[in-house]
């Protein structure tokens, strides 16, 4: 018999509308790196909180060490050797590190809590981990980095066995997810087993032993990871075969319609400049503090910009609010869609219709029938999938969500669209939607702004980019002159 250490049979949960669970059995090695992989709503997070005792299925069984079991609650999981590292940190900024890791157990002495021996303890296990951070360091003085680090740290202070890590490297770059892939590798080596939920597909290959895919709430096929290929994991979680090429576009690319002059935020950007045509995608690449997401927020009025001049259609425009940017056609689809692309508590009309409510109006007041009637065309063109439009935006999946952000922007109405990292942390089903919506944004008239950290990305989908480094424009190339060598050897110029 092999020797799991887990066991989920049977497993069916349903929500008002949807089957999330059907019948679903997930078993996973001592010892091994399990992927578990699948689309956005396939059910991956929610076998993984019955897991932990967020949810309760309706039926079927859970086993642990080859005995059945109850998981009640999150702190039932702990104790059964259970560790969950969400792909959001649940982490207290101004607090320690020592502070968290013991938040909800600080030990005392004589009334009074042991805060040296806190301390201590804590360093002990970070220096065991080769984690170079204090105990006493405040965690919104940590990179995402080593906040990734507290996460595991404060899992495996709880003797955790079996982890489950839900897209841990989503905030990471390149350099900082290799050193985590040699965290898990470590810990591995010590006995502990994982659970690997990831969209990246390179890292299930680069990391995993076994692989599960999920769709629609069933198991699709389980196998060891070396007999996939990237193709067949990718058909299987979307049912249909995926070119994954990115689409090309034929349209004609016309006139400036924003033209950027010496564009300088003061420690941040200095002296950028370009210009952005009509039916074009232009991308933006750069490392990690390159001044990326900083210029699309002085572009759009997010932050203030010192110095440097604007032109919409020819015209010398002050943007210095989003107010600002929206009365000039711009709008930004920020790179954290949950903090501030949305509002996870408001329903799908709403946050569809929030940036133009003057469009929703009869008179003085709103129309509900002409919002929903609006906000319900709009999604229905991008093709968000909700059993209703009342649904809150938070219980949508990671591609949803991005497509009603979307929504949002162009029922805006506006013609430049700034998109930052527009495919973080959706799978590749949906990552193929939002090309493909870019494409026809670009084929109306639209002009697209790109940001992304995924360089095959940015490079498939742009007419042209500009590479920025250390806060400066570092170049330009177009299309036919865009390869992965020639804007690294840009990127690192400064």
């Amino acid at each position: 018999m092999q020797d799991y250490i887990l066991e989920m049979k049977d497993i069916t949960k349903t929500f008002p509308g949807v089957v999330a669970l059907n019948k679903v059995s997930f078993s996973v090695r001592r010892g091994e790196i399990h992927a578990l992989v699948g689309e956005n709503g396939a059910g991956k997070s929610t076998l993984m909180k019955i897991l932990n005792g967020v949810y309760q299925a309706d039926s079927g069984e859970i086993h642990l060490n080859g005995e059945r079991t109850v998981i009640r609650d999150t702190i039932d999981a702990r104790k059964k050797g259970i560790g969950l590292i969400f792909q959001e940190f649940n982490l207290v900024n101004t607090l320690s590190v020592a502070e968290n890791i013991y938040i909800n157990r600080l030990k005392t002495r004589r009334g009074r809590v042991a805060w040296k021996e806190i301390n201590r303890e804590t360093q002990l296990l970070l220096d065991g981990f080769g984690f170079n951070f204090r105990a006493t360091d405040k965690i919104e003085d940590l990179s995402a980095a080593q906040k990734q680090q507290v996460e595991i740290a404060k899992v495996l202070s709880y003797n955790a066995k079996l982890v489950v890590m839900d897209e841990p490297t989503s905030s990471l770059t390149t350099s900082e997810a290799e050193k985590l892939f040699g965290i898990i590798d470590r810990l591995r080596a010590e006995g502990i087993t994982f659970v690997y939920i990831s969209h990246k597909l390179d890292e299930i290959f680069r990391l995993c032993d076994t692989a599960t895919v999920l769709r629609d709430g069933n198991i699709i096929e389980t196998r060891e990871t070396k007999d996939f290929t990237t193709e067949q994991i990718i058909e299987r979680m979307v049912g249909r075969s995926v070119d994954m090429e990115y689409p090309r576009r034929n349209c004609p690319i016309g006139e400036v319609v924003l033209k950027v002059e010496n564009i300088t935020r003061t420690g941040v950007i200095r002296n950028i400049s370009f210009e952005l045509h009509k039916g074009e995608v232009l991308g933006i690449a750069g490392l990690v503090a390159s001044g990326r997401t900083e210029l699309a927020e002085a572009i759009f009025g997010a932050e203030r910009y010192d110095g440097g001049t604007i032109e919409i259609n020819g015209k010398k425009v002050q943007i210095h609010s989003t107010n600002d940017g929206k009365r000039h056609s711009i709008g930004l689809l920020t790179e954290d869609r949950k903090e501030t692309g949305l509002v996870l508590s408001y329903d799908l009309i709403r946050n569809i219709t929030i940036t133009n409510l003057d469009k929703v109006k009869r008179g003085p007041f709103l129309s509900a029938r002409l919002e929903q009637e609006l906000a319900t065309r709009h999604a229905k063109e991008l093709s968000v999938k909700t059993p209703s439009m009342k649904q809150f935006a938070m219980n949508l999946s990671g591609g949803n969500q991005q497509k009603v952000v979307f929504a949002k922007w162009l029922f805006s109405d506006v013609d430049i669209l700034i998109l930052d990292e527009p495919t973080r942390g959706i799978d590749v089903g949906a990552k193929y939607e939002i090309y493909l919506l870019m494409n026809q944004l670009a084929a109306q008239g639209k002009s697209i702004i790109m940001i992304s950290s995924e360089l095959p990305e940015v490079l498939g989908m742009s007419d042209r980019l500009i590479v920025l480094s250390g806060g400066e424009k570092v170049g330009e190339l177009d299309r036919d002159h865009a390869t992965a060598e020639a804007v690294m050897a840009l990127a690192v110029k400064n």
